[in-house]
């Protein structure tokens, strides 16, 4: 990434090869905040595992012009930014990202920021996650591998014609020892209930990072670990349980404890496989992932990881 192109893009310069974004980091979960030309800002989701999309209301408020879409959808570029506060545009989508009408927006129980940045926003460069450091950072063309970090493959879904067709990124994280596909999910968000809230005493807010297993292995999970924790009714607006997983492993280096939210077979093993390289059982988010720096090369299909605070010991891992 050169100098000139940070300046037309209006971001900070952390000298030439990496850019830290104007990012806010809640409860495991990272909102970027770019500041308007004209003052004021915007504060946008980030989610690896989501879409692209900017509210219709701020839309309207900002009087950004739009262009039509297929089946009626809109569309819209991102506005211009104060220098050095600013974020890029997504390298596909020609720039552009959906509007979300404002009734569509204003009914999503999780919908708390101005629009989404998901997975055709990271896709085509590499960013690195610093959760203990609270940064997130675009990396440049002068990018190295950290050594003391350690490589996982990630698969993304491609066309007949081998060219890259979504980056939802697919990664194996290890659980009781046997291994399972999931969705890389840097938004996995859930709201907790009253009930659960009181059960947890942690003093996280109810709207916080969460990791995403099946109906399958929940249960399979909670036959063969009845001593494993589980919370009823757990998800204020669905009414789904969650689980404790004592230890999840991840590139080699086991956390826990760690929170799985249940969720019907068919949103991993239909509706986000279609979408992805492979079967997922479910998602592994920022609640797990808060322990590392995670470096993820979108263009390389591969994530590094360095566990910085709560890790267990770090089992060796084969040469990729």
């Amino acid at each position: 990434m050169t100098p000139a192109l940070l300046l037309l893009l209006g971001l900070p310069m952390a000298g030439v090869d990496a850019v830290t974004l104007p990012s806010r980091f809640a409860a495991d979960r990272v909102f970027v905040e770019p500041r308007l030309a004209g003052g004021g800002k915007l504060s946008f989701f980030t989610d690896t595992g989501g879409g692209l999309f900017l509210d219709g209301r701020v839309v309207a408020r900002l009087g950004l012009p739009t262009t039509p879409g297929d089946e009626g959808a809109t569309f819209v570029r991102l506005p211009g930014f104060a220098p050095g506060l600013g974020i890029p545009s997504p390298l596909r989508n020609d720039g552009k990202l959906y509007v979300m009408p404002a009734a569509e927006a204003a009914k999503n129980p999780m919908h708390t920021a101005d629009g989404m940045l998901g997975e055709a926003w990271f896709g085509g460069r590499v960013w690195t996650w610093d959760y203990p450091g609270r940064r997130l950072v675009l990396e440049g063309d002068g990018w190295r591998v950290d050594p003391a970090s350690t490589r996982v493959a990630l698969g993304f879904k491609q066309d007949a014609d081998g060219t890259r067709a979504t980056n939802f990124p697919r990664i194996a994280i290890e659980v009781d020892g046997k291994p399972i596909d999931v969705l890389l999910d840097t938004g996995a968000t859930t709201v907790l209930s009253k009930d659960a809230m009181k059960a947890l005493a942690d003093s996280q807010p109810a709207e916080r990072a969460t990791s995403m297993i099946g109906d399958s292995i929940f249960k399979a999970w909670r036959l063969a670990h009845p001593d494993w924790r589980v919370i009823e009714k757990a998800q204020s607006f669905s009414g789904a349980p969650m689980i404790e997983v004592p230890e999840v492993e991840i590139a080699g280096a086991r956390v826990g404890p760690i929170w799985f939210t249940w969720r019907p077979d068919a949103n991993f093993r239909e509706y986000m496989s279609g979408m992805m390289d492979a079967q997922v059982e479910g998602a592994i988010g920022g609640n797990a992932l808060r322990h590392f720096v995670m470096t993820v090369d979108y263009p390389g299909a591969a994530a590094y990881f360095r566990c910085i605070e709560g890790c267990g010991p770090i089992r060796p891992r084969p040469a990729p």
